[in-house]
């Protein structure tokens, strides 16, 4: 009886080891530590180029000094109807957040690659990192004009 009671003691106290990842047989492990997402806060392999104003019709735009609030509420709600599916305001989805975007990019090109996201992607090199970076995912084109375009680019001003 002692026996036996040692050997269930012994078993139990095998089974309460420090178990900290399980690995699968197809190659792949299963880690349960929570890993803090920094991807958000930087652009790993993607340049800041405020001199790069991209491949498009947009060749330059005026930004006032003071945000033109009709045309940013009008950029809103395109960007809300447009946009939302793959962009967020503050967080990385399907494409980066938009938060931010004007201190990174010129407004020239963000306004090229909302209305010409094919030829970026063909001849910018920062929408080929971009690409590369957010899995391929190919922006669409939204079939925008350009005055839509530079009323989202105001939107993105007031962020």
């Amino acid at each position: 009886k002692k026996l036996l009671l040692i050997l269930v003691a012994g078993v139990f106290m095998a089974s309460c080891g420090d178990k900290k990842e399980d690995k699968k047989s197809d190659g792949f492990e299963m880690n349960r530590t929570k890993k803090e997402d920094k991807t958000a806060e930087k652009q790993e392999g993607v340049p800041v180029d405020m001199d790069n104003k991209g491949v498009g019709p947009i060749k330059s735009v005026d930004l006032s000094a003071e945000v033109d609030a009709e045309m940013a509420a009008n950029g809103e709600s395109i960007f809300n109807s447009k946009c939302v599916a793959c962009h967020a305001t503050d967080m990385r989805l399907i494409g980066p957040a938009v938060k931010g975007v004007l201190d990174r990019r010129s407004p020239e090109w963000v306004m090229n690659m909302i209305l010409n996201p094919e030829g970026m992607l063909k001849e910018d090199p920062i929408a080929k990192a971009l690409y590369k970076e957010y899995n391929n995912a190919l922006m669409t084109n939204q079939g925008l004009t350009e005055e839509e375009a530079r009323a989202i680019t105001e939107y993105f001003r007031t962020l």
